[in-house]
């Protein structure tokens, strides 16, 4: 840990301590995505760093998306959803009364603009605190593997709510598989807007089947 500097440490380790937080019914795990987005900005004026190759480039957007090996990733947690839910329907249906209750505490479950925007804005956060900040600062000091575990651990723990516990360990396990695929999304591309991408596609291709069922 030498090389990280002694400011993103203090704010790995909230982001750490706040994951854990759900497990003793704080659910004060959100504050996660506030605080790596924030820092995540104040770091680049801190440093001063330009917007580019940053982890949030806009602009390299299309020339990503060009890549496409890419999409293989980028369509990934569409399929993972598409199962979880189906698999759900035919052997676990609380899972899908426990997920929208979850998941509806933040943002409607309808498909509307208001949700629409609400679930971009929600994956966006998440990508820039988990990915672009806190799997960008590891990367620096730690080999990528064990930093895609170890940040999807704590993203799926940030998505832990009391319930029955096969639910909630099969909720949780495709959260963790999901994450596991935009933090490798973000590894290949460096941009959190393309992770955002599949992350924003995904959760709203769930909440269209959860209408439908």
């Amino acid at each position: 840990m030498g090389r990280m500097k002694i400011l993103p440490l203090v704010v790995i380790i909230l982001m750490i301590v706040l994951s854990f937080s759900n497990l003793f019914g704080l659910n004060i795990s959100p504050w996660c995505i506030f605080i790596g987005v924030a820092f995540f900005f104040v770091n680049k004026l801190i440093e001063k760093q330009p917007m580019k190759n940053s982890g949030l480039d806009i602009s390299a957007i299309g020339t990503n998306l060009k890549d496409r090996k890419i999409w293989i990733w980028l369509v990934s947690p569409v399929i993972m959803d598409a199962v979880c839910v189906l698999f759900s329907k035919l052997f676990i249906p609380e899972y899908i009364e426990y997920e929208t209750s979850r998941a509806g505490a933040f943002v409607p479950i309808e498909v509307s603009i208001s949700s629409i925007l609400l679930f971009f804005v929600f994956a966006l956060g998440e990508e820039i605190a988990w990915r672009a900040f806190f799997q960008n600062s590891l990367v620096k000091v730690l080999p990528i593997l064990p930093v895609l575990i170890f940040s999807s651990l704590l993203f799926s723990l940030g998505h832990f709510t009391q319930g029955n516990t096969i639910v909630v360990i099969y909720g949780l396990f495709f959260t963790f598989i999901n994450s596991i695929i935009y933090g490798i999304i973000f590894h290949k591309t460096k941009n959190a807007w393309v992770s955002a991408l599949s992350h924003f596609t995904a959760n709203i291709f769930e909440v269209i089947l959860f209408i439908l069922i």
